[in-house]
């Protein structure tokens, strides 16, 4: 109850004060990459169960000569890179925080694909709510491998407290600040999860 009340109260003041910074990023999308705006996607919450995530719009709409979308490098222009870097594209999550989709602190919510390449310590990460931040995120998230990840998601859900969460929020404001938030190549997307060795 705790966390949860946290989550909401935080959320619903970080909406309202960073709102003005939310409508120019807004109508910078817009203007930038075109309609739509929000991007949306299916991925896993609580216990598995399926709920839509809204990020903001970071890649354009490119396509080969088959009609089948470029690679994400070749979609990702620098507005896109200013975004992910900045974590800016990751406002709209706040909704979903509100909504009780997401929480502040915990797992990533990856895609639902990955869902079956899971080992049962792996699937412990969906013991929790997944969160905007984590505490892989805070420790090398781009850079380092999916066991690594996936090992840093059950060591939270297996150690988590209020005062753990405070400190992931606090480290995660240092990285954005410092635009930590890249890969070891330098690329703000990484590789998909393909299942355990």
């Amino acid at each position: 109850m705790l966390k949860r009340s946290f989550d909401l109260l935080t959320a619903l003041f970080v909406a309202l004060l960073l709102l003005p910074i939310f409508v120019v990023i807004y109508i910078l999308v817009a203007l930038v990459l075109g309609r739509p705006v929000f991007f949306k996607q299916q991925r896993p919450g609580l216990h598995g169960r399926i709920f839509t995530m809204y990020k903001f719009r970071s890649m354009r709409d490119a396509f080969d000569s088959e009609g089948n979308p470029l690679p994400d490098a070749q979609r990702l222009g620098k507005f896109g890179r200013l975004l992910r870097s900045t974590s800016l594209d990751e406002l709209p999550e706040v909704w979903n925080v509100i909504r009780g989709d997401m929480s502040l602190v915990g797992p990533r919510p990856l895609l639902v694909e990955y869902l079956p390449l899971y080992d049962s310590r792996q699937a412990r990460r969906h013991d929790v709510r997944p969160g905007v931040t984590g505490w892989a995120q805070v420790n090398g998230r781009n850079a380092i491998s999916w066991e690594q990840k996936f090992e840093l998601d059950v060591w939270y859900v297996e150690n988590q407290s209020f005062l753990l969460d405070l400190k992931i929020l606090w480290l995660t404001a240092i990285k954005v600040l410092k635009r930590e938030d890249v890969t070891a190549q330098g690329e703000v997307t990484t590789h998909k999860f393909t299942g355990n060795k």
